[in-house]
């Protein structure tokens, strides 16, 4: 059988020809993806079987040749078939049978096949056969064209529950930590990092790692301490990038659009009451609000907060304390800026626990802010960050793989959002949350107290709310912006998020036709009940479900649902992620770690109590090093696939016009930063800036 290498792909002209001189040349075409992963290649002779739609099938087709490497990692290779292979009558393409026999006695060589096409190269039609699996040794596969049903419409049941069975038994749930959602109990052979993406986070980190041994060079002197806040400007001299954040973090309009627009920006509250356990001094809010007395600007929709009560009590390692505070904030007269107005950094009003306002002295008001955004930093590390996209959607991608066939059509909806999540959980805690780790060093709660906080912020959870920004920007009072204007992460999120919703729904209405169809499907079923079963019975526990008594009964809640779990592994991880250098790479202004007493009183501070309480250079440059690696992104962008999961004309153009719906938002938000007057430009929700998945 005439082989055409993928390496010297020939033009259609080419095949043309070759059929034209070749009697016995079928119009057929075969095209063999291997996967891109480590020993996906195989030297196996491969064999398949194509059927139509009168369950005709051809003779057993050869895709290898002697001598010829075929089926290497990451490689697509393209076979010629025979008139002869084909029976007369022979149709459209449905079915697949597929095998390979070793050429090596007893050889355990395995193949990872990524997507099998036959084309027909008269009338262009083809037929995929996204296979994503691995094929053993002499063992028989078969597969529908597309391989996307549910399962009480697959032909192969019995191949398809054994193999449930198996993945089971590969993807199990743990709770690694008390406090911790469900993770991987290991990682699967088939979650791990493709070589090439390996590669690249092995290159950055020691390009990384290089900046901070020139930095430690620019910044010696015999004390690890901070003498001025002009030493540490010294750090960004030669290749560490400076973030703009150093030009304008005592700014109180940043401190303001922080809220709006930093890592965490998803705190912020409209107060429609004074708020309890904050006795403001009225006479002075009065006078910051340019004569507006507090209850007037509360009816006027000018008075918002934020709430970190979460905090109250935490652990933290070697006796640190962090604060819980309250902070309010104010629109100003023209509605334009969102301006701090006071701040407390405990719940309980006392002697020594007085309220800060922007008339007190600048120094003292500006410690009182950092110590505010350090308490935001660690939420926004332990809650939005780590836990609640990180590490609360590794338990979803494990249950998923645990309940929903490769062939289910919902799996394949989600897996392109699932992209080396477990892997690069495993790395983060290994290096970065272990005893002694990065946030031990680095963050004021240390890992014990993040543990307790992420179980606190995981109750707090809810699918339907956190993971959907629509629902939870009208929840906090703030989806208008009429009500709070340059408000960009709302704005963004939820055109993003608006997008995935209308890409979900068009293919969940295209394979789910009656509430039958949901109703008898066992994997679907299986798969929302393992989501909602509570962590002490080995299930996710995830709240806010929006499903009826565990069960799914209608399109709409498969729809909310996987939109929700698209947006937290896309959208919500982008906006919590990629801005992180922006924020802790100037560590005063969004410090992990103060070090130093918490301000008891409204006067006397100076620069030199600021400098005292930052982290020491070497826990700064801890700081930079992991926020820069962090910030970098090296996957597509969101609707530009990795791997194409789903092949059906009607999937295939809904992920079409979600990418035309992306572009629109990406030219939006491009047209409206450069209409922006001050610095505070927002790109982090821009699509081309969103990954797919949770990849780094």
């Amino acid at each position: 059988m005439p082989l055409l290498r993928s390496v010297i792909i020939p033009s259609t002209r080419a095949i043309l020809e070759h059929i034209e001189h070749h009697a016995d040349s079928a119009p057929w075409i075969i095209h063999v993806k291997t996967g891109d992963r480590k020993g996906a290649g195989t030297d196996a002779t491969v064999w398949a079987k194509l059927a139509d739609e009168n369950d005709l099938w051809t003779q057993s087709l050869k895709l290898s040749t002697f001598g010829v490497n075929t089926h290497e990692r990451g490689q697509v290779d393209t076979f010629a078939l025979k008139t002869s292979d084909f029976p007369p009558e022979f149709g459209r393409v449905v079915k697949l049978e597929l095998w390979r026999e070793s050429v090596v006695p007893l050889s355990t060589d395995d193949w990872f096949l990524e997507v099998l096409t036959a084309e027909n190269i008269i009338t262009g039609v083809k037929a995929h056969f996204p296979v994503l699996r691995w094929i053993e040794n002499k063992k028989r596969y078969f597969y529908h064209v597309n391989d996307a049903v549910i399962p009480q419409k697959d032909q192969f049941a019995q191949q398809r529950q054994a193999e449930l069975v198996e993945r089971k038994k590969t993807y199990q749930l743990e709770q690694k930590q008390p406090g911790l959602p469900m993770q991987a109990a290991t990682l699967p052979e088939d979650e791990k990092f493709s070589f090439g993406y390996s590669i690249g986070i092995a290159i950055d980190k020691r390009k990384y790692l290089a900046d901070t041994r020139l930095t430690a060079l620019t910044t010696g002197g015999k004390s690890d301490k901070w003498d001025s806040l002009e030493e540490v400007n010294q750090m960004y001299k030669f290749t560490m990038p400076k973030p703009g954040t150093e030009a304008y973090w005592k700014d109180d309009a940043w401190f303001g659009q922080q809220r709006l627009q930093g890592v965490n920006p998803v705190m912020i509250r409209l107060a429609t009451a004074p708020l309890p356990n904050f006795p403001v001094d009225e006479e002075k809010v009065k006078q910051i609000l340019g004569g507006v007395p507090l209850t007037t600007a509360i009816a006027l929709k000018r008075i918002f907060y934020v709430d970190l009560k979460i905090m109250e009590n935490l652990e933290c390692k070697d006796k640190r304390v962090v604060t819980a505070p309250i902070a309010m904030f104010y629109l100003d007269e023209r509605r334009e800026k969102l301006l701090p107005l006071a701040i407390q950094l405990f719940q309980k009003p006392a002697l020594d626990n007085p309220i800060f306002y922007p008339t007190n002295e600048p120094q003292t008001w500006l410690l009182a802010k950092m110590y505010f955004n350090n308490a935001d930093a660690n939420y926004h590390q332990s809650c939005t960050h780590l836990g609640l996209t990180h590490l609360l959607m590794e338990g979803v991608v494990v249950c998923a793989h645990r309940n929903l066939s490769p062939s289910h059509p919902i799996f394949k909806l989600l897996a392109p959002h699932f992209l080396y999540l477990i892997a690069i959980d495993e790395l983060g805690l290994k290096k970065l949350i272990s005893v002694d780790g990065w946030v031990d060093k680095t963050l004021v709660l240390g890992n014990k107290g993040m543990f307790e906080l992420i179980r606190r912020g995981k109750e707090a959870f809810r699918l339907d709310v956190t993971a959907t920004p629509p629902v939870d920007c009208k929840v906090r009072g703030v989806d208008s912006p009429t009500v709070l204007p340059n408000y960009p992460y709302r704005d963004d999120a939820i055109a993003v998020y608006n997008a995935i919703h209308k890409y979900v729904e068009t293919i969940v209405k295209h394979f789910y036709k009656t509430a039958e169809e949901i109703s008898g499907d066992s994997e679907l079923q299986n798969f929302g009940r393992e989501l909602v079963l509570p962590q002490a019975e080995k299930g996710v526990g995830l709240g806010g479900v929006p499903i009826t008594d565990g069960r799914f009964r209608s399109v709409q809640e498969i729809v909310d649902t996987v939109s929700a779990i698209i947006s937290q592994c896309s959208l919500s991880h982008a906006a919590a992620n990629f801005g992180q250098y922006e924020e802790y790479g100037y560590p005063p202004n969004y410090p992990t770690r103060m070090n130093g007493a918490i301000p008891t009183k409204t006067s006397g501070y100076t620069e030199k109590d600021i400098v005292d309480q930052l982290p020491t250079k070497a826990t700064t440059l801890d700081i930079m090093v992991i926020t820069r690696l962090l910030s970098s992104r090296d996957t597509n962008s969101l609707g530009d696939f990795e791997v194409q999961y789903l092949y059906d004309t009607v999937s295939v153009q809904a992920a079409r016009q979600f990418r035309h719906d992306l572009e629109g938002i990406s030219i939006a938000i491009k047209a409206r930063n450069e209409k922006v007057t001050t610095p505070y430009v927002y790109a982090w929700l821009d699509p081309e800036c969103i990954p797919n998945a949770i990849s780094i």
